[in-house]
């Protein structure tokens, strides 16, 4: 029986924008994208309220809610507050799996300050964290990743929920299946489709049942829903690539157009790569077209690539690669096959109180 934390920031980037900027405090806003092109990125609390959220186009966002403020991504202010939050983590257990910026799972298990109860133990965390940054956390606390991410949803925002090992099967058998992890819509409406409404319809379902109509995942629902998700929280997980990219005012029209911009994300990108003392032998190109469909363009070398001309080569030869479909809304390069060594770590489960 393990005890695992999931720890989740409210509305993290639109709230370190209102603490920095205390006019912008009370009022909807979105960051990243604009009213005339662009996706925004994250929307404060006042600004949900009118439908806004993350991955919708600025447009839409502006139509649904006509006072809403647009202001703009500052990811090194993000990750600097982030580096602040997980500092604070690793002060109650070395296992801690980063999801974002804004989120990850903490085994607290065994911990370093000898507190018997994850729930309590969250309440620490969180006012650790208001205390030290003046922003508010939510946090889900349960036996295992699948419930504690679950349960972090349920009062937010700064709030917690626990689902105790007693609970645990009342729970997912009352879940709504919408509400399951790997769950979406069009998922949730097969599931329909065959009379699945809650968990307790799933856990009716035989894994035979569930294998044949829903595939490989079909058996993690049969799990999932019984309580069984051996998931270890992974402190050491290996990054698989880096990248940077750019959405334009206007679309490009001509690869002519975009040679400066990709030198551009090629020196963001390489100085990203030497910050972290990293280099990869696969260079992607990423090219987002007006009609946003996305196409990308990958090339493999012998040797390790981190300096921005050596980047900007290798793009700028993937770019000449074939025709553009239509004129360019974004233009990103990644890297991948990372110079970084393979690692596991094994979570210790023993069972407490919760």
């Amino acid at each position: 029986m393990r005890k695992i934390i999931h720890i989740d920031m409210d509305a993290f980037y639109a709230s370190v924008e209102q603490l920095d900027f205390p006019d912008l405090r009370g009022k909807p806003i979105a960051v990243g994208g604009n009213e005339v092109r662009g996706v925004v990125s994250a929307a404060s609390y006042e600004a949900r309220k009118f439908g806004v959220r993350s991955a919708i186009s600025g447009v839409l966002a502006k139509r649904l809610c006509p006072q809403l403020i647009f202001v703009p991504l500052r990811f090194d202010r993000y990750r600097e507050i982030s580096a602040k939050i997980r500092e604070i983590f690793f002060q109650y257990t070395d296992l801690v799996e980063p999801l974002s910026l804004d989120e990850a799972y903490l085994d607290v298990t065994q911990n370093k300050v000898n507190q018997g109860s994850a729930t309590l133990l969250a309440t620490e965390i969180r006012q650790r964290i208001f205390q030290e940054t003046q922003l508010t956390a939510s946090a889900g606390i349960s036996i295992n990743k699948f419930l504690a991410k679950v349960a972090s949803d349920y009062n937010k925002p700064n709030g917690q929920f626990t689902i105790a090992p007693e609970q645990v099967e009342t729970f997912l058998e009352e879940l709504p299946i919408g509400k399951f992890y790997g769950v979406g819509k069009v998922t949730r409406d097969k599931m329909y489709s065959h009379q699945i409404f809650t968990g307790k319809d799933l856990k009716a379902k035989s894994a035979e049942f569930l294998e044949t109509h829903f595939g490989k995942p079909g058996l993690d629902y049969y799990k999932i829903v019984r309580g069984i998700h051996e998931s270890p929280v992974m402190p050491e997980r290996t990054q698989k690539s880096v990248a940077t990219e750019h959405t334009f005012e206007t679309n490009l029209t001509s690869e002519l157009f975009m040679i400066d911009k990709l030198e551009v994300i090629a020196k963001e990108l390489s100085a990203r790569l030497k910050k972290h003392d990293l280099a990869g032998k696969t260079v992607t190109l990423k090219i987002k077209y007006s009609d946003f469909t996305l196409q990308t363009r990958s090339k493999t070398g012998v040797h390790f690539l981190s300096t921005a001309s050596a980047l900007f080569q290798v793009a700028k030869e993937l770019l000449y690669q074939e025709r553009l479909r239509d004129s360019v809304r974004l233009l990103g390069i990644s890297v991948s096959n990372l110079n970084v060594d393979q690692k596991k770590s094994v979570g210790i489960q023993l069972k407490f109180d919760f």
